[in-house]
């Protein structure tokens, strides 16, 4: 049976800015989570939300809720402040699919969306749907070429207000808008060079440089 409870968790993220949690549906291995009054997400227990919050277990009682390396358990009607270590920069680890792509979930002005790190593309790129998904208003930006991995395109020169992939949050980056573009996002230079970024063996690991 759904149980719906209402409570406010404030939690300070390791990117430097509280994350507004509001809890309001808990269920076995699932919790209904509202955060930084954006739309509803589903979390799933061992699911990362893209601003960092991972649900560790859930029942229809309780749930426990990880914040860089922080546990807490909120049980019906409780609110509670987990407190990030303050002042170390973003950190988000990317293992590649079977065909090498790497691809993270993530949120562009608090809409999630799905990212594909791709450092052949000089700027991010996303598609029309996304842009206005994510309220940008693409139809007033000069049109502009994008170099990929996969060849030259076209599309409208837009800035993200917000980008978040992990507990990474990136303002004011350039980006283009494709109309023919994929349904994921293209995580292109504009963002990675803001980023330092290692790899070892099939996996990648982003650190927020500023």
């Amino acid at each position: 049976m759904k149980l719906f409870i209402y409570l406010l968790l404030l939690i300070t993220t390791n990117v430097f800015a509280d994350s507004d949690i509001n809890v309001v549906g808990l269920f076995s291995s699932k919790a209904v989570v509202i955060i930084n009054h954006g739309r509803p997400q589903t979390l799933s227990v061992g699911q990362r939300s893209p601003e960092g919050v991972k649900l560790v277990s859930a029942d229809s009682s309780k749930a426990v809720f990880e914040v860089d390396g922080k546990q807490k358990q909120l049980g019906m009607g409780q609110a509670a402040t987990v407190f990030a270590g303050s002042g170390s920069p973003g950190t988000v680890t990317i293992t590649s699919n079977e065909a090498g792509g790497y691809y993270t979930d993530g949120a562009i002005n608090g809409v999630i969306v799905k990212f594909l790190v791709d450092t052949g593309a000089n700027v991010v790129a996303l598609n029309t749907r996304t842009a206005t998904n994510a309220g940008i208003d693409y139809s007033k930006g000069g049109f502009v070429g994008v170099h990929t991995a996969n060849g030259t395109t076209t599309g409208y020169h837009v800035v993200i207000d917000s980008l978040k992939v992990g507990s990474i949050v990136l303002t004011h980056v350039d980006a283009v808008v494709g109309v023919n573009g994929p349904d994921f996002v293209l995580l292109g230079m504009t963002a990675l060079r803001r980023l330092q970024m290692s790899q070892d063996g099939n996996t990648i690991t982003l650190v927020q440089r500023y």
